[in-house]
């Protein structure tokens, strides 16, 4: 069983892994951290992203990341470029990783962006974790060291958190660790149908 989990930027995903990771019998997989391995493992990306973006892609074989992002971010097409490279290549990664813990009660798949390229599409369930935009822009910007304008401009480019929960089996409002940890407690249960 495939578990969905999404929520936009600065919902708290972060946090929600890593308390799903204290169960044993899941395995999880996030979408963004094996992307960021396999576009400097995959022969098949590097060879896509250099013909489509230039040698300046890559420096001494790694990803050449602020490049890259002064390419894409403000430009819609280009970004839908890398994707199209990026995404099979994960997807088919996932496939295996599904594969190799077919033992497990269920395998959580983190992707921030799971509606919005279509990956939903293989969950049994999703999970879409929310918070107040005020909260979402304060945690993005101790984390980033961002502007108010930039959080903003990117949590307009992601679905909006309604269109997400309504697509979604359950929800988990993130605003403080001890409901989150009740809620988490809880979706873990009924998917293991267990009520420890």
């Amino acid at each position: 069983m495939v578990i969905g989990l999404t929520g936009g930027i600065g919902s708290g995903k972060s946090t929600v892994i890593k308390m799903f990771s204290k169960f044993d019998n899941i395995a999880i997989y996030i979408a963004d951290d094996e992307a960021k391995k396999l576009m400097n493992s995959s022969d098949e990306i590097k060879t896509q992203l250099i013909a489509k973006f230039g040698k300046e892609t890559y420096r001494n074989n790694q990803l050449n990341r602020p490049y890259l992002a002064s390419i894409v971010f403000n430009d819609p097409e280009k970004l839908k470029t890398l994707n199209a490279i990026v995404h099979p290549v994960v997807n088919d990664h996932l496939q295996q990783f599904i594969l190799q813990n077919v033992n497990k009660e269920y395998i959580l798949y983190e992707n921030a962006i799971l509606f919005e390229n279509g990956s939903n599409a293989f969950c049994d369930k999703i999970i879409t974790v929310t918070a107040p935009e005020n909260i979402r822009i304060q945690r993005v910007l101790k984390r980033d060291n961002s502007t108010i304008a930039t959080v903003k401009s990117r949590i307009k480019n992601q679905w909006n958190q309604t269109k997400k929960t309504l697509q979604s089996h359950y929800i988990i409002e993130n605003n403080t660790l001890t409901k989150t940890e009740l809620q988490i407690l809880n979706i873990h249960n009924i998917l293991t149908k267990t009520t420890k």
